[in-house]
């Protein structure tokens, strides 16, 4: 069993190209040796965002805190507020832009590859 609150775990610069004001602490990764998935809390300064990308595996995303947007593979804005929640299937083109004033928090659990 692992109990942690999710301030004790390094919050990083996303350092991925494309990305502006985004950080992300690994708070179950691979530190923690998880047999499944990883549970990741992203946080995206107003007016930043996270890279337009894609990947092979899944997202599935439960926003806390803020105001944004997710991108669709077409482009197409998405609303994110708290309690809002997304799937982001595997390979489809995506982007988190934070719309607000405050920082736009989010849970995003992603299976372990």
């Amino acid at each position: 069993m692992k109990v942690k609150h999710f301030t004790e775990v390094a919050n990083e610069d996303a350092n991925i190209d494309g990305a502006q004001g985004a950080n992300i602490r690994w708070v179950l990764g691979p530190a923690d040796e998880m047999p499944n998935f990883y549970l990741r809390v992203v946080e995206v300064k107003p007016g930043g965002n996270t890279p337009h990308h894609q990947h092979p595996y899944e997202h599935e995303v439960f926003v806390l805190a803020g105001q944004g947007e997710l991108l669709d593979p077409d482009g197409k804005p998405f609303e994110l507020k708290p309690g809002v929640v997304a799937y982001v299937a595997p390979d489809d083109l995506h982007q988190f832009r934070n719309t607000g004033d405050e920082v736009l928090r989010f849970i995003c659990l992603i299976p372990k590859t």
